[in-house]
């Protein structure tokens, strides 16, 4: 960890950013809409082109301890890159606001404010059973530590509605905890369930994926399992027409000598 903190007039060598003209900051407006446990998030514009703004909340911005988890959760997703998350793409000093964490502009709505307006549609639906998945499963590749996955933390973009999950990782381990898996599971078996008590209609077999996602008894033990149940696959199933296909062509190979 570096001596300096985000706030510190002298900002952390690997990445130095010196506070310039206001004019390069325009329309920069806060969404309390969009506001995380530690953060106030901003919408600007940067040299003209939309980007947001995530920053420390006032009564945070003076403590050493805060200012180094922002710098933290700034290194920790710099490098990352997924279609589905939220990239970082700088950090620097905003006139007015402080130093934030600047990422892509993901203007949209989240799960949050769909499921409370009754929108939700089976499109959101699909983008949880596929896209939702795809980003735990690259969360946990990465030994990502994160807050829990909550549906104010699913956001679906303007226009296209694609799926973009924030709020990803402020800590990288070595490996993760099986428990730490587990939880990724049990978070998004809780928002399966929300979705589909939105959408009555929709295929008993994701209920049922849903019920054995929340189930500690029963849960999937990784990402995998959870996307063949999801695929209305198991492994089980797959290795049973495995065999049944060896035995076929055992078959087929006995009776051809037989008959040479």
């Amino acid at each position: 960890m570096n001596d300096s903190s985000p706030l510190n007039p002298q900002p952390p060598a690997h990445h130095k950013h010196q506070p310039e003209a206001a004019e390069k900051w325009t329309e920069i407006e806060h969404l309390p809409a969009w506001d995380e446990e530690f953060y106030d998030i901003y919408t600007a514009k940067k040299h003209g082109k939309w980007v947001m703004l995530k920053t420390l909340k006032a009564a945070y911005k003076e403590d050493p301890r805060f200012q180094a988890m922002i710098e933290k959760e700034f290194d920790v997703r710099y490098n990352l890159a997924h279609s589905n998350i939220v990239m970082i793409n700088d950090f620097d000093f905003i006139p007015g606001v402080g130093w934030s964490i600047i990422t892509d502009d993901v203007y949209g709505l989240s799960l949050r404010k769909l499921l409370d307006d009754h929108k939700v549609t089976d499109h959101h639906l699909q983008q949880v059973t596929h896209q939702l998945v795809d980003a735990i499963d690259y969360i946990q590749t990465n030994h990502l530590v994160h807050f829990p996955i909550r549906p104010e933390t699913i956001i679906f973009t303007e226009n296209i509605e694609n799926l973009k999950l924030i709020d990803v990782g402020f800590d990288q381990r070595e490996s993760l905890t099986p428990a730490d898996a587990a939880e990724d599971i049990q978070r998004f078996g809780e928002v399966l369930t929300a979705i589909l008590d939105e959408l009555p209609d929709s295929p008993p077999r994701l209920r049922r994926v849903a019920e054995r996602c929340t189930d500690s008894r029963r849960r999937y033990k990784n990402v995998h399992e959870l996307r063949m149940a999801l695929a209305g696959r198991s492994d089980s199933g797959i290795l049973v027409a495995i065999i049944a296909f060896l035995v076929v062509m055992i078959g087929l190979l006995v009776w051809l000598r037989v008959h040479q």
